[in-house]
Formats: structure tokens, sequence, C-alpha cells
């Protein structure tokens, strides 16, 4: 899966973890590399926890669930949702 802003498509990490984020728009897991984290405000980009209002949601078996509080549901927009391309979904 490339990165939702630059495309740049994620390899391998040579040791240790990966520098790549996860997160949620849109209800759909996006990555988001290393350079985007540093030049662009991505985290305003986020959905937001409906419970909590934390960004750091996670997508599994069709669900989206909060890291924070373990609210499981659909998060809510950010203020400007970034619309991802049909072609990079997941």
């Amino acid at each position: 899966m490339p990165c939702y802003r630059c495309d740049t498509v994620q390899t391998d990490p040579i040791r240790g973890a990966s520098s790549w984020q996860r997160a949620v728009i849109a209800d759909r897991l996006i990555l988001v590399c290393p350079l985007c984290q540093q030049t662009h405000d991505w985290l305003a980009d986020l959905d937001r926890c409906a419970a909590c209002d934390s960004t750091r949601l996670v997508r599994r078996l069709g669900e989206t669930s909060c890291q924070e509080c373990q609210h499981v549901g659909s998060g809510a927009p950010a203020a400007a949702p970034v619309v991802v391309p049909q072609d990079r979904q997941p």
C-alpha cells in the first residue's frame, strides 16, 4: 500500500520498527511515509474517535477501533476530509 499523499511504496525496514505511520481517513486504513510526516500536516487529515477525539484509530476486519479508549465504530471525519482515490483504497 503506498503513502496516501505521495504514492511512495513502503519498503521493508532494514531492522527494527518501520518509520511509516498507519492511520484512518474516511474509514479507510492509510499509510504515511516518513517524508510526508515531516513536510505535511497529515494529522489534521485523520479521522478522530467519536468517543474520545483521538486520532489513534485502526481498521480491523471492517471495523474502526480506537487504541486510546477501545471505542468501536466509525470515526468522525476531519474538518476537511481528504478523498482517497479509488485506485489507492485497500
